[in-house]
């Protein structure tokens, strides 16, 4: 029988030190490789068996075996696949990247045989093994030899390849396990169970340890819909991704085309407990042909979708030779985009059909869609708007931008108002003025909520306005108007003295009589308003962004004419500053000095 020594070719022998020590940086993925490549031989096996039907004999049950040896520090991956001769040994294990798969693949195609899939390059991961053992042997038979292979290397120069006795077809590989507790635990059962599950769990034949079987063969999201039920959903939801809640809602996708994916979405009731730390990282787990390749692929999801779990399975991926993801990867980009028009039509539907198991998903993730509004200066909010709902002083519930603009009329305005909670902002004097006259108001509790509609500038060619701008004028008739006009006029120089009296407090004092039956209010002007102000303070290097404060009194109310009648004494600073302070409580900001202004109410109520 032959035997022969062979020292690996200069470029072989660098390529090889390359693998093992640099373009596989993480330990764990050698047994994933082996499997794949044992789910490979069976998988020519059985197509070759299409046109050769004495190929199998009677050894039809196709299988992957894993067996360890702890005594001798071994790990062995049989298969009862294709095997190989001693001439397909020399040149397929002699030369990395010579791809037996490879070649197959192509016959393949050339055969429109798509129903097979050839996972990896046997060349190229049969080497991963040198990551975890200092030495390897191969023993292989093929279908068209009478005699057995074996193939030995310590992955440094040489190997030896030679001819044996071997009865079955197939191939096995043993791992001589390297010493050190880096390497020790590929041998514990448990590791090995968990290594199968992780990366390999979906291979399509069943893999056995200790007579069991420890995969799952077939992925749930590969399966016909009309076999699933929502339980069967929840389940693989909850156990793949570590959730104690059944899912919100489950998107089963299939795409076939120029690229062809399976993609299997959950949304879930609850924020990941995690979701605002810095460990948090979104991303969707990537398979391709049934083997797990990525944990968390961002590319998959937009930021603003960041609280979904899931997975995409594609076969057609590019990947380096590690099975890493490409950093320019066409295939992804694709895909993200089209689950990305996917969840949002699955949310609009739901907003459609479900109006209150949508309020629940937007209660617990709606900051995320209207942070996805912002981003970019808006560059999303066509995709998103739609999406968006706000409480509304039209029966006290929710609404979306596109139910109020169908019933606001002739207005051209979509007004809101913001403020720390609905009571507070109902009681506004403002606000009640607006019911009566049969006006809607978004009302804004979400301290992101104004920055959200001020990125988006208008919906549906309507713009937004707040009832707290100094631009919004209540709907009064002309006699009153000019009445107002009037009594500013003659109290020009009242104005200003309060003014004064502020100091930079406020920009402007004005007689509104937009602010309801309130002695005194705060308005803004410009592109800050008084919420955003809140919020703005809030973060770091941006509180010195204030809004432009203008001290709006109500020249119809009897503190006004209190006002006009102290202007001499020294009243006149009391009722200013509590004319002020109470606009500040109005509005939900702090009182500049509450004992003052306690003291200047006490005098008054005196």
């Amino acid at each position: 029988m032959k035997k022969e020594s062979r020292v690996f070719r200069a470029e072989t022998k660098e390529l090889l030190n390359l693998m093992i020590h640099s373009i596989y940086t993480n330990k764990e993925i050698f047994l994933r490789e082996l499997i794949s490549n044992a789910n490979d031989a069976i998988d020519k096996l059985k197509f070759k068996s299409l046109t050769e039907t004495n190929i199998l004999g009677e050894d039809t049950n196709f299988k992957i075996d894993i067996t360890v040896d702890k005594d001798n520090k071994t790990i062995t991956i049989s298969d009862n696949g294709i095997g190989m001769t001693f001439d397909e040994v020399d040149e397929n294990i002699g030369t990395i990247a010579k791809s037996g798969s490879k070649l197959f693949k192509e016959q393949l195609e050339e055969a429109k045989k798509s129903e097979v899939d050839i996972i990896g390059q046997f060349g190229v991961g049969f080497y991963s093994g040198f990551i975890v053992a200092d030495k390897i042997v191969l023993e292989t038979k093929s279908p068209y030899s009478e005699k057995g292979v074996r193939w030995t290397s310590d992955g440094t120069g040489e190997y030896e390849i030679e001819e044996i006795e071997k009865e079955k077809r197939g191939t096995s590989i043993t791992l001589y396990i390297k010493d050190g507790d880096d390497y020790s635990e590929f041998l514990e059962e448990w590791k090995i169970k968990d290594l199968v599950k992780k990366y390999s769990n979906y291979i399509r034949y069943e893999i056995y340890f200790k007579d069991e079987v420890i995969n799952s063969t077939k992925p749930i999201w590969k399966k016909d819909k009309s076999e699933l039920k929502d339980e069967d959903y929840n389940e693989f939801y909850k156990a793949t991704f570590h959730d104690w809640n059944d899912p919100l809602l489950h998107i089963n996708l299939k795409v076939q085309g120029n690229i062809e994916y399976n993609s299997l979405l959950f949304i879930p009731k609850k924020l990941p407990f995690d979701f605002y730390t810095k460990s948090f990282k979104r991303g969707l787990q990537l398979y391709t042909k049934n083997v797990f390749i990525m944990e968390k692929c961002e590319e998959l999801i937009p930021e603003y979708f960041s609280f979904i779990s899931g997975l995409v399975d594609c076969d057609g991926l590019s990947l380096n030779i590690s099975r890493e993801i490409l950093q320019q990867n066409s295939e992804l980009q694709a895909i993200s985009k089209n689950l990305e028009k996917k969840i949002i039509s699955e949310l609009e539907k739901l907003l459609k059909n479900d109006r209150e198991k949508y309020i629940e998903f937007w209660k617990e993730f709606g900051r995320n869609i209207k942070a996805g509004v912002q981003d970019m200066f808006g560059m999303n909010k066509d995709k998103l708007q739609n999406l968006l709902i706000f409480m509304s002083s039209y029966e006290d519930k929710y609404v979306t931008l596109k139910e109020y603009v169908e019933r606001m009329g002739e207005n051209k305005e979509i007004l809101f108002v913001s403020g720390e909670n609905i009571d507070m902002v109902k009681a506004l004097p403002k606000m009640e003025k607006l019911k009566e006259q049969g006006k809607e108001v978004l009302i804004l509790t979400d301290k992101i909520d104004e920055f959200t509609l001020t990125a988006m500038m208008n919906y549906d060619g309507k713009e937004f306005k707040s009832i707290n701008s100094t631009d919004f004028k209540l709907e009064e008739d002309k006699e009153k108007e000019e009445k107002i006009k009037k009594i500013a006029e003659e109290s020009k120089s009242l104005l200003e003295k309060i003014k004064d009296s502020l100091k930079d407090k406020v920009s402007e004092v004005e007689l509104n009589n937009n602010i309801g039956n309130s002695a005194s209010s705060l308005l803004a002007k410009g592109p800050i308003s008084l919420e955003m102000e809140k919020v703005l303070a809030d973060m770091p290097g941006a509180e010195m962004n204030k809004a432009i404060k203008v001290l709006a009194l109500n020249p119809e109310h009897s503190l006004f004419e209190k006002l006009k009648s102290a202007e001499d004494s020294e009243d006149f600073t009391k009722i200013v500053d509590i004319l002020y302070n109470q606009a500040l409580i109005l509005e939900g900001f702090p009182i500049d000095n509450p004992v003052q202004f306690i003291k200047n109410l006490n005098s008054l109520i005196k």
